[in-house]
């Protein structure tokens, strides 16, 4: 199952940030990706494969 997401995509994760919100926007692409808050404005770097793994659906 192949998720198809890109450069300032909105995805939602499976977990929670601890703000309480799971919407989040890619803001970067490459070996890692960098996605930020769309609640609270943050951002968090994880690995792709990590990032597959967390990732619940595409909005």
């Amino acid at each position: 199952m192949e998720k198809n997401y890109e450069l300032n995509s909105f995805v939602e994760m499976k977990k929670a940030h601890p703000c309480g919100t799971n919407k989040f926007q890619i803001v970067r692409m490459g070996a890692d990706i960098k996605i930020k808050c769309t609640h609270c404005d943050r951002t968090i770097m994880m690995a792709r494969r990590d990032f597959n793994k967390r990732l619940k659906k595409v909005l």
